[in-house]
């Protein structure tokens, strides 16, 4: 039997189908290469925004239609929408054949085969307190996503996560080296850890480092620790994770970026509001002084990081007092890039209660507001770094411009640059920097100075 995974929602997601899918290549099936060619298609759902909710019943009610003419077609749904919507997925999708919990994916091998004996409209919740989890991995080029941190435990107003993605628990630091090591041993060069709120880790309480040697670099946080560890594996030339919340940016993180060659100078951290009143109603746990106060302490040690973050516009309250005081925070932290997304009530979260008194139409002028703003600031941004030369790990071929490679520097900016001669997926270039837009530069004299080849023969 073939399968395809249809994906919806953030990075995590995205790595928990590449596992499922793992899981399922273990279990003999094999990959299509497209949905229109899978005897079994998998949908893995977001809950975050309603219509990330609306575009996988779309897509699932489309699935299910084509079993008229391909009875044996076989479709299930996973993912924080399965979480919360359980069993009333059926009468939604009457056609549809199984759904699983957010912890429970690993069931899915096990849960077709029972479909293929007879059963029907399998519903497998699962257990959010259960840390099983697959983590196994795909061959996938020069880039993997591990996730080391599952869950939340914050409870923002307005997010629905920790009801479906469980509680937060931090893998062991071992498991976790051992995941990368075998990871750089298949090729990859890079790898984004992945938590709901990744700077947590290993703070709920679990020893991730039970019985490991004191930091070499005198870190004594569970998360500076492990990016300490993962950089000392040969061959791993870039680290990266998300996301990240200001509590987390400590002293100790601000040294690792500075220190660490390998933690790529990026920190994608969501401050959803530059009004602190509105913080405040989201349960933010931070004010806007607090948060542009982390953003120094890590420009501080890094003065040319890249931050980029999520705003939400027209949460309920949400006056032009509010949402110009989020417009000058935007200006004072020079983000690289923001995230901008409509106010929508998630069900079952404390902002649900609330009136949404904000009308389509000024979530809408606000959200354009921004979006320029943003522009303004992309623009100034990546005109700084024009004249200066950095490090990019090429990708491969432009999509707009096959003549022409691109690739990303350590502070996550697109580069695009004509390729040197016998350049490969995975070596480092360094390229000058000639013009930029708001989200990418354009460079030349692109230069090889690491080989994806030479790092190869350095781990056998």
């Amino acid at each position: 039997m073939t399968f395809f995974i249809h994906t919806y929602g953030c990075q995590m997601n995205v790595r928990d189908s590449e596992a499922v899918a793992a899981e399922l290549v273990r279990a003999g099936y094999a990959r299509a290469p497209d949905e229109d060619s899978a005897d079994l298609v998998v949908v893995n759902t977001c809950s975050v925004r309603e219509k990330a909710e609306d575009k996988a019943l779309g897509k699932l009610g489309l699935l299910c239609k084509s079993k008229r003419e391909r009875p044996s077609r076989v479709v299930g749904v996973m993912g924080c929408m399965a979480q919360r919507m359980a069993e009333s997925l059926f009468r939604r999708i009457p056609q549809l054949d199984f759904a699983v919990g957010s912890r429970a994916a690993r069931h899915i091998p096990s849960i077709v085969g029972e479909i293929a004996a007879g059963a029907t409209q399998v519903w497998f919740p699962g257990e959010l307190s259960d840390f099983d989890v697959p983590h196994g991995h795909l061959p996938s080029g020069i880039a993997a996503f591990v996730t080391v941190l599952l869950g939340c435990n914050r409870r923002c107003s307005y997010c629905i996560v920790p009801d479906v993605r469980g509680p937060e628990h931090s893998r062991p630091a071992a498991e976790v080296i051992a995941e990368a090591k075998a990871l750089v041993a298949s090729g990859v060069r890079e790898i984004t850890l992945l938590g709901q709120s990744v700077l947590r880790y290993g703070r709920q309480g679990e020893d991730v480092w039970a019985g490991a040697a004191p930091s070499p670099m005198g870190f004594t946080e569970p998360f500076p620790r492990l990016l300490e560890a993962l950089a000392a594996i040969p061959g791993l030339r870039r680290i990266r994770f998300t996301s990240g919340h200001p509590s987390g940016c400590t002293a100790e993180l601000a040294r690792a970026f500075r220190d660490l060659p390998q933690a790529c100078r990026h920190l994608h951290l969501p401050v959803q509001s530059g009004s602190d009143r509105i913080l405040r109603e989201m349960r933010r746990g931070y004010t806007s002084g607090e948060y542009l106060a982390a953003l120094e302490r890590l420009r501080g040690a890094v003065p040319d990081i890249s931050i980029t973050t999520d705003i939400i516009v027209g949460y309920p309250g949400e006056t032009e007092d509010d949402f110009e005081a989020t417009r000058r925070l935007m200006r004072a932290a020079r983000f690289d890039n923001s995230f901008i997304f409509k106010y929508s009530p998630r069900p079952g979260t404390p902002s649900a209660a609330l009136v949404d008194d904000v009308t389509p139409e000024e979530k809408d002028r606000r959200n354009k507001v921004l979006l320029a703003d943003q522009d303004e600031l992309g623009l100034g941004n990546g005109g700084e770094w024009v004249g200066r030369e950095t490090e990019v790990m090429a990708e491969g071929p432009s999509l707009r411009n096959k003549s022409r490679w691109s690739g990303r520097t350590s502070q996550n900016k697109i580069a695009v640059f004509d390729p040197p001669e016998g350049v490969r997926p995975g070596d480092l270039v360094r390229v000058r920097i000639v013009r930029a837009n708001p989200q990418t530069l354009f460079g030349e004299d692109a230069a090889i100075t690491g080989r994806a080849a030479a790092i190869g023969k350095e781990q056998k």
